[in-house]
């Protein structure tokens, strides 16, 4: 049997490519090595947002006194935490499982896929032909070149959730979303927390913000370490930086970001090319080289824009994928209001560009801002943490910065304002529930129009108006 899909990798991706086809009736193989579900619902996304809900329960009982409640210290049993974790991947594994995807009509192959020519694969003994080739193997953790780090153990987000004992004292080695992330879980269950990072944290979010996000981690007890290289790793661990500090702890976190899992492939055999991000697509994220193949998630590096390593990019390039392969439509990527959020307490969501990048990138740039703080809904939860910044030209939103519980789920009419171009005075005139957060954004659009609400001619024009009948 020809497949008419071939798909490698049962990650979020690969799942969400298998569905749409085998839904349109098309023959489906999808091919997985690990875990269905891959990353995202076994050691990324699910599990760290389910640490993440324990200790920020944890953070609110001992903050409660500012309520007027007096809950006393949190009693934390992390066998219980590791329940809840095991729980929460347990509940959503039944929507990726090889039974549901059997059940839609694909067939799910257990096994680790190679090319065998460029329209053939060979996995647990098959050879599996296909008109269509879509590689979503994802990408791994990548360890920084630290002398010594390979003599001493070390986690990555894939092993952290299997610890038995919470750590006492865990070094951090990156401070981009998973390293902050687990530096607020864990310092919020109790843990001794260090983060060290060679350039500052939250690197690639809007610095105005990271700085907030920054002094409000440290505030809650985490130390960090910026502009720090790292001259050695030393059993214990502990790290030793180029300025001689030496820093120890009980366990040690590599979180450096992540390599595309291209190895086991044979992509020679196959006629695919890749860089150094991942496999070398056009914009539709067709290889470069093999127009029979596809790649999408982590592994994709469409025009060399490098990969965008996010759940919700995964199923966004699925849907590409069946735009233009099944139907051929001319559908192509676009990321100019592509959201992120790092998921600490307060959250940090960002939608299109930083004000640094729409500086660079040669816009008139106007920044807005409304403070959390000034909305009556912190006033009545006493919760004043953060802000939202908009980074605005010509009368539209270019970008989106928000530091504020919760900011991911307010990130999203902006994604929309940014992608559909909406005139900044429409998100101004925007009616959000009160008391919300929300009205944070509403309120920092509408200040580009104080200056003229307010002036003279208009003091002016209201006098003479307010004197006809």
């Amino acid at each position: 049997m020809v497949y008419d899909f071939a798909i490698v990798g049962a990650g979020a991706a690969g799942l969400s490519v298998a569905y749409a086809a085998a839904r349109l009736g098309l023959r489906v193989g999808l091919i997985e090595r690990g875990a269905m579900g891959g990353e995202c619902l076994n050691t990324g996304c699910v599990p760290s947002k389910a640490l993440l809900a324990a200790a920020h329960a944890a953070q609110a009982m001992e903050e409660a006194a500012r309520l007027g409640i007096r809950a006393g210290a949190p009693s934390i049993s992390w066998e219980g935490v590791r329940a809840h974790v095991r729980r929460a991947i347990d509940a959503a594994a039944p929507a990726d499982s090889a039974e549901r995807y059997r059940g839609l009509g694909a067939d799910v192959i257990a096994g680790t896929a190679r090319f065998v020519a460029p329209d053939t694969l060979e996995a647990a003994g098959r050879r599996i032909k296909a008109r269509r080739i879509v590689l979503a193997v994802g990408a791994r953790p990548a360890a920084p070149p630290i002398p010594g780090l390979d003599r001493v153990p070390y986690l990555t987000n894939e092993t952290i959730f299997a610890l038995k004992e919470p750590p006492e004292h865990l070094l951090i080695v990156g401070g981009g979303p998973i390293g902050l992330e687990m530096a607020d879980a864990f310092a919020g269950l109790g843990a001794q927390v260090t983060i060290i990072e060679a350039a500052r944290v939250a690197g690639k979010e809007d610095a105005e913000l990271a700085a907030q996000l920054r002094d409000l981690l440290r505030a809650k007890g985490v130390a960090i370490e910026e502009g720090a290289a790292i001259a050695a790793a030393e059993p214990g661990p502990a790290l030793v930086l180029a300025d001689g500090r030496r820093f120890a702890g009980t366990h040690l976190l590599v979180a450096t970001g992540k390599r595309p899992e291209l190895e086991a492939l044979d992509l020679a055999a196959g006629s695919v090319r890749a860089t150094a991000q991942g496999i070398a697509t056009d914009a539709g994220l067709r290889s470069l080289s093999n127009r029979r193949v596809y790649a999408v998630g982590d592994v994709a590096d469409p025009e060399g824009v490098g990969p965008r390593a996010f759940t919700h990019v995964g199923t966004y390039h699925a849907g590409i994928i069946v735009r233009r392969a099944v139907f051929h439509l001319p559908a192509r990527i676009d990321y100019r209001a592509l959201p992120r959020v790092t998921y600490t307490d307060p959250e940090l969501a960002q939608a299109g560009m930083t004000e640094a990048e729409a500086r660079q990138a040669g816009h008139a740039v106007r920044v807005l801002r409304w403070t959390i703080a000034e909305t009556d809904r912190a006033r009545a939860e006493g919760d004043p943490r953060g802000e939202v910044k908009l980074v605005t030209a010509r009368g539209r939103v270019l970008g989106a910065g928000i530091l504020a519980p919760r900011a991911g789920e307010m990130i999203g009419i902006w994604t929309l304002a940014i992608a559909r171009r909406l005139p900044l005075r429409a998100l101004a005139d925007m009616i959000v529930p009160y008391p919300t957060l929300s009205e944070a954004g509403r309120r920092a659009a509408g200040t580009a129009y104080l200056g003229a609400l307010f002036a003279p001619r208009a003091r002016w024009l209201a006098a003479l108006l307010a004197r006809l009948p």
